[in-house]
């Protein structure tokens, strides 16, 4: 009877140990992020053949053998971003990553020594180790000085451990994730919910990072935290950033919150292109190893694949050099070859369908992944599918139902000409008080700019890298860009908790005729009682060298106000149509809400019906014709105002500012002309094509703009200011000739 027991309990445990076998050999499956054992043989196959990826190979090897000779350096904590601590630790976590891919791909076992023998000093380190002394931040980091940088290194060293897991003994493993990577997850999750629990850029890099290593550790409860937050924590409804803004802490969290809040529909992220590059390195990199690891989640299918949209927004919010537009808080610059798009790109092309245009952005970035998607973009280049990726015209909708505002991109040609309009929602934290607001560019230079953010990332002398106050007080404040300013306000008087419940309305987008392309939206909350109405084109007509663009802002208020329209051009004054008497004393222009950082270098009134600013950039003229009376001030201004540490561009704008007016319609046009060589001396075409612009018709259904050119030849617009609809007839008299036309506008042109 023993013997019999016996015998039956020996096949129940064979039977158990049988049944949890595939859990045992599926989680020793390493490695499983971004590398598959799969991907690694056929890489391994293709070496050699494949001259993007052994060039990429190649540079990654010598960066880290550098570094392997350098030796380990893990000092203790101290520095914001730019200081020696900071900047080391920074570039341990990116060497880790790639000694990890290197030693997979290579299967050289120095590479994984150095990656087990760091990651031993941060063990030792991080048990006993306080949380960092800059203060400064709403959710302190160990490592560095802010949660954020924490899951920076989190997320990539969990790619090095994954790519060793295996070669290390399973009591090297338990020591590491006892001591370092449970508790490093646990502290900017659990101990920093106002960090991780909410949805901003800060929190997705906070989700990856438990994410990741989760996976590898093959814990549920971590991998589960980071799709869908922290249950049932505690936090205040609102919580400050470290520029002072305010960060939604509302209970939605999770990576997959951070999926279905910021992003459009079109892919479109609600914190603007600088951020939404930033935030996708965490993005695409979790997603695949969740598609690897976790296929049953269909990560790159989830909200009808709103990922791989968002690397095609991502690139048509770039100029012609590749430039962000650096729309809210942006850094001028930063552009897709940063490492983020390397990754986004590849990424989005493996997991994407294989689109061959985004080939084309590989091939100027030069160098790939070193990963399964790497290997098959390297793949598609030397296969000759690369096309070239064509930017047109777009509207990208803001809001995760896409009804929150947008950002309407019109193009002329080969980026000839970019228009920039921003009629968004607020933008998170790093959203900027510009309703209406837009830029332009010819090829990847601005004709008029947007400031961009006041910061110098990762430079320590300047506020420890972090954002400075000038931020708040000018970059941010609706004064600093190109749209209209009502009292010297900015607009929902710069709160944020007021602008995050409003956005603007697209009234219209059409770029479907190549001689008109219109942009046109609305904004009501702004300025509580005044709705402005603004109407942007990019003309290419017949007279004119190159396309030139058309704005009318209408503003309908119910009291009297003053109203100022900055441009701030980019280049040197050549000419203008007005006096103005240039003060011996500079002053600032205002107290507060921006105008205090301006200087006024110059200040006149308008002599006619038009006013005529030229200049000139990069050898290329510029000419801005307004409409004008003359009861409206001219005004040069200079940024730089009660600025000691200089820590703002000494950028030069002009302001049209008109007093004492209850409804009113700004109208411009902004042409590109001629050109001047340095070599020969010569200046062409140098002066503006339009002899005249002016508002021949304007009430509440309709406005009519007529441009006379040199050559006498009139393009009139008659734009319906109530009515988009493309199927609505129309029909009205102007100056006693009667139109009629379908759809919201029509342009025509009058021969003389």
């Amino acid at each position: 009877m023993r013997k019999k027991n016996n015998i039956n309990l020996f096949v129940c445990f064979a039977w158990l140990l049988l049944s949890f076998c595939p859990v045992i050999v599926q989680a020793q499956d390493h490695p499983k992020l971004i590398l598959t054992k799969a991907g690694i043989e056929q890489i391994k196959a293709e070496l050699g053949k494949v001259s993007l990826f052994d060039a990429s190979l190649k540079r990654l090897k010598t960066e880290v053998d550098a570094e392997i000779e350098f030796g380990i350096h893990t000092p203790i904590p101290k520095d914001y971003s730019g200081g020696y601590t900071h900047a080391r630790h920074k570039t341990n976590f990116i060497i880790l990553q790639k000694a990890g891919v290197l030693f997979q791909i290579l299967d050289d076992e120095k590479y994984a020594i150095y990656i087990k023998d760091m990651l031993f000093q941060y063990e030792a380190m991080y048990k006993n180790l306080p949380v960092h002394p800059k203060t400064r931040s709403y959710a302190r980091g160990k490592l560095f000085w802010q949660c954020l940088n924490d899951s920076n290194w989190l997320v990539y060293v969990s790619q090095a451990y994954d790519c060793i897991y295996d070669w290390l003994s399973k009591k090297e493993r338990k020591k590491l994730e006892k001591n370092l990577f449970r508790p490093f997850a646990d502290f900017i999750s659990i101990e920093n919910p106002q960090f991780y629990n909410r949805v901003h850029n800060h929190s997705t890099w906070g989700n990856a990072a438990v994410g990741m290593i989760g996976l590898v550790m093959n814990d549920d409860e971590l991998i589960q935290r980071a799709l869908y937050g922290i249950n049932d924590v505690k936090i205040d409804a609102m919580a400050k950033d470290n520029d002072g803004g305010f960060i939604q802490t509302d209970g939605k969290a999770g990576f997959l919150a951070n999926l279905d809040e910021p992003f459009s529909p079109d892919g479109y992220y609600t914190e603007g292109p600088y951020y939404q590059r930033y935030a996708m390195y965490p993005f695409l990199i979790f997603a695949e190893g969740l598609h690897n690891a976790k296929p049953e989640l269909n990560i790159f299918g989830y909200k009808d694949s709103v990922l791989l949209k968002s690397v095609n927004a991502l690139v048509n919010l770039s100029d012609a050099d590749g430039e962000f537009f650096p729309i809210n808080d942006g850094q001028k610059g930063m552009s897709y070859y940063s490492r983020e798009l390397v990754t986004a790109v590849d990424i989005a092309y493996h997991y994407g369908g294989h689109n061959p245009q985004l080939l084309s952005i590989v091939e100027n970035q030069g160098r790939v992944l070193l990963d399964d998607s790497g290997l098959a973009v390297s793949l598609g280049i030397r296969d000759g599918k690369a096309k070239p990726f064509l930017k047109k015209s777009i509207n990208l909708s803001d809001g995760s139902d896409g009804k929150q505002g947008g950002v309407g991109i019109l193009r002329y040609g080969n980026e000839d000409m970019t228009l920039v309009f921003k009629y968004a929602a607020q933008g998170l934290s790093h959203g900027h008080y510009d309703k209406l607001s837009y830029s332009l560019y010819e090829k990847g230079d601005e004709i008029l700019q947007d400031y961009g953010l006041a910061r110098f990332v990762n430079i320590e002398q300047k506020g420890g890298g972090n954002y400075l106050k000038e931020n708040k007080t000018w970059a941010k404040q609706t004064i600093a860009h190109n749209t209209l300013v009502q009292n010297e306000k900015s607009n929902f008087q710069g709160k944020y908790e007021i602008g995050s419940k409003h956005h603007s309305d697209l009234y219209l987008f059409d770029a479907s005729k190549a001689e008109i392309q219109v942009v046109s939206a609305k904004e009501t909350n702004a300025y509580p009682g005044t709705e402005m109405h603004r109407t942007m084109a990019l003309i290419m007509q017949e007279g004119f060298e190159k396309p030139f663009m058309l704005d009318i802002l209408k503003v309908t208020s119910d009291g009297t106000n003053q109203y100022d329209l900055p441009f701030y051009f980019v280049g040197q004054v050549i000419k203008t149509n007005f006096d103005y008497e240039v003060p011996k004393t500079l002053e600032p222009l205002g107290e507060d809400n921006g105008y205090q950082h301006l200087w006024t270098e110059g200040c006149g009134n308008a002599i006619g019906e038009n006013t005529k600013l030229s200049w000139m950039e990069k050898g290329r003229f510029y000419t801005l014709t307004s409409v004008t009376s003359k009861d409206d001030e001219l005004r040069f201004v200079r940024i730089g105002a009660n600025d000691p540490e200089f820590n703002l561009r000494r950028d030069a704008g002009f302001i049209l500012r008109r007093k004492d007016t209850q409804n009113t319609t700004f109208v411009s046009v902004i042409e590109s002309h001629g050109g001047y060589s340095p070599v020969s001396e010569f200046a062409i075409d140098s002066n503006s094509s339009i002899s005249n612009l002016k508002i021949v018709y304007d009430e509440e259904k309709y406005t009519a703009i007529a441009i006379k050119d040199v050559d006498e030849n009139e393009h009139i617009l008659i734009l319906s200011n109530t009515d988009a609809s493309a199927t609505s007839r129309h029909k009205s008299q102007i100056n006693g000739k009667d139109y009629q036309w379908t759809g919201p506008y029509q342009y025509t042109k009058i021969s003389k």
